[in-house]
């Protein structure tokens, strides 16, 4: 893979590459694109930026100061598999053209910010990230809203509820039960050669591929594995991960869904984050407490858990997550770290006796996060549990089902909502304004918008359900 401004300018000339494509990301966590005639692109191209109008971006510029620039990461460089014709693609931050600063509401800016602040720190100079994000693979999606009507309806060859129906040539019944769709073999498994498919291209794309398999849930749930990076490259390569599964699938003639919880009575879609911190090539996470784990690592948990509620705005993003963080269901709903008990929103890996593979994860998130601000803002926690040794109290290693009311009344939970979650953030985010992170002027934007043109809007639309219990009252 190129690691230079000279390293792709020859790739591209070598390989006779006509068209690039620079990708960056909006505000909510989506790519967007331009493409450029190869002559467009120069050494320049990689300090100065490549000018575009930023006024349409989602949550940025007004239009009367529009200008922005994309400054491609040359290290990002790859062939995009899905293009006719050969096309050069790399990820972008974006600057200020005028000032020639790096744009305070640039998400990859932000997690580049997580990083500095931690080498600022002494503390360390690195942060691993490993996120496991689970999507639906579905064969029809459709879905609308009027003044007069709201329906959904999602449908997978794989659901369940398509036991009964009359298929071509046959019903052949092999369709994973609720809550059992975890690791069947074909015939019930009928995605292993499009998840192979999505493995290895996502491998041409300069991911460092691990495995893939069915996912818990009926109706074609999966997920897809890819090693740890560091923070900006794990981000970069779960966008490529979004990028290369949706377009595999739809080769196929499928479609597919990140949303936490698009199915109902059935296990949603997580991502949990494994992180850890290094120094100077060494992990500062193993130790001879608990799990054997560090103090720097128990205190980094504190800061997770302190913060959580204000976390999720920014971890779990949408109106939708919070159908998925209930209880019954896998979903992480309790603020507590365990070795075991999955149920705990932050769970230990087993890691033997290898110090490098201590880690901890992060169970709440879910991939509908812009994986950046995501990211940084758990680090940004994670070094505020450190600086102020914040303890994360005793582990919860039993059975979550088997504590009396009165006992789980003193375990803290997960927000009910993401407006729940909105109103921690407003009033907790110095963890991430006083690192210099994130600006106070994002963190006001972001809750302003979620309200704006999520939370609002929700509130407005009658739900169809209520129409079952209500329309004969």
């Amino acid at each position: 893979m190129p690691e230079t401004p000279q390293d792709v300018l020859k790739l591209i000339q070598d390989q006779d590459i006509k068209i690039i494509d620079l990708k960056f990301i909006d505000m909510p966590g989506i790519w967007q694109h331009c493409s450029f005639y190869y002559n467009q692109i120069d050494e320049s191209s990689f300090t100065d930026g490549v000018p575009f109008d930023g006024s349409s971006i989602r949550g940025w510029k007004a239009i009367n100061e529009s200008d922005m620039c994309m400054v491609p990461d040359p290290k990002t460089a790859w062939i995009d598999p899905f293009m006719q014709e050969k096309t050069l693609s790399m990820i972008c931050s974006i600057k200020e053209p005028r000032t020639g600063e790096w744009y305070s509401r640039d998400p990859r800016t932000i997690a580049q910010k997580a990083i500095d602040f931690l080498s600022s720190t002494g503390l360390g100079d690195t942060v691993f990230i490993g996120p496991e994000a689970e999507f639906f693979v579905f064969d029809d999606v459709r879905f609308d809203q009027t003044e007069s009507k709201a329906f959904y309806y999602v449908d997978s060859i794989e659901g369940r509820w398509n036991s009964g129906r009359e298929e071509m040539g046959g019903n052949l019944g092999y369709k994973p039960r609720y809550k059992e769709g975890y690791f069947p073999v074909a015939p019930t498994d009928t995605m292993q050669d499009m998840r192979t498919e999505m493995l290895l291209t996502m491998a041409e794309c300069g991911v460092p591929i691990e495995k893939h398999h069915h996912e818990v849930a009926t109706g074609g749930q999966n997920e897809l594995g890819f090693r740890f990076a560091t923070l900006v490259e794990a981000a970069d390569y779960l966008m490529t991960y979004k990028y290369v599964i949706k377009n595999v699938a739809k080769k196929y003639g499928k479609t597919v869904t990140f949303m936490p919880k698009p199915l109902f009575n059935d296990n949603g879609s997580g991502m949990h984050t494994h992180q850890s911190i290094w120094k100077d090539g060494q992990p500062l996470f193993w130790g001879d407490g608990y799990a054997n784990l560090s103090k720097m690592a128990l205190n980094y948990i504190g800061g997770i858990l302190k913060h959580a509620p204000a976390l999720l705005a920014l971890t779990n993003p949408t109106t939708n997550s919070y159908k998925r963080l209930v209880p019954g269901f896998e979903a992480p709903v309790n603020l507590a770290y365990s070795q075991g008990n999955r149920s705990a929103s932050i769970r230990i890996p087993l890691s033997g006796t290898n110090p490098k593979a201590k880690r901890l994860e992060f169970r709440c998130p879910d991939a509908t996060c812009n994986p950046y601000l995501a990211f940084a803002a758990m680090v940004c926690a994670g070094i505020d549990g450190i600086k102020n040794e914040i303890d994360p109290g005793e582990p919860l290693d039993v059975d979550i089902y088997d504590l009396s009311p009165e006992e789980l009344s003193k375990i803290p939970s997960t927000p009910g909502s993401l407006e729940d979650a909105l109103e921690s953030l407003e009033k907790d985010h110095g963890f991430l304004t006083s690192t210099g992170v994130f600006t106070e002027d994002f963190i006001e934007n972001w809750i302003s918008y979620k309200l704006d043109n999520e939370v609002n809007p929700m509130r407005l639309r009658p739900h169809p359900y209520e129409f079952s219990l209500y329309y004969d009252v």
